[in-house]
């Protein structure tokens, strides 16, 4: 069989003895080479893949008291692999049940405190009742006596409620007078400036 020289420049010139471009790449990926490069690659990926659903396991043992939405959870990091612990990220409870109980406990002593309400004086921090108009350690007033009966007030009552007699705040500074003052100042000025210019 004789070759035609013309069809062999129509056709590429391409002969059987000739080595095509993509031979070096078959042959790599018959190679043992590649064999082994894929086979670890895929152990790889399975084991992350496994790291990551254990990760959503024990996340999800610290956020979930209940078992069945830990084990759904898992589920949901193992099926869809990778994409799993990304979807259980954006749906997680957003606080760990460690830190859930701490903040309850942390209310309860509050409340617990508050029930008690053990006052102390503000400046030298010793305890004091609620009857005490004066501090017995430092002599710091802490609260104001009723004019009528001598009882205790509190800062926000408007009347004392042993004797009904309204409590008289006296306006801090002088401030409510100080800016009254001015306002009718100002209004006659112009007055008295209109009538001087009538004239």
């Amino acid at each position: 069989m004789t070759r035609n020289p013309f069809s062999l420049g129509i056709l590429g010139a391409t002969t059987p003895d000739d080595n095509g471009i993509f031979d070096g790449v078959n042959e790599f990926f018959d190679s043992g080479t590649w064999l082994v490069i894929r086979n670890l690659s895929l152990f790889l990926a399975g084991v992350f893949w496994l790291a990551t659903a254990y990760w959503v396991y024990k996340d999800a043992r610290r956020r979930i008291e209940d078992p069945w939405l830990v084990a759904m959870a898992t589920v949901l990091g193992l099926i869809p692999p990778f994409v799993g612990p990304l979807i259980y990220m954006l749906f997680r409870p957003p606080e760990y049940l460690e830190d859930v109980r701490e903040r309850e406990l942390e209310i309860k002593a509050m409340e617990e405190r508050l029930a008690l309400r053990d006052l102390h004086c503000p400046v030298c921090r010793a305890e004091v009742d609620e009857t005490f108009l004066v501090c017995p350690v430092c002599t710091t007033k802490l609260k104001e006596a009723c004019l009528n009966c001598k009882a205790p007030l509190d800062a926000l009552w408007q009347v004392c409620p042993f004797c009904e007699t309204p409590i008289d705040r006296p306006s801090a500074l002088g401030i409510g007078t100080a800016i009254e003052e001015p306002r009718r100042r100002r209004m006659r000025r112009p007055r008295a400036e209109s009538s001087e210019q009538s004239l």
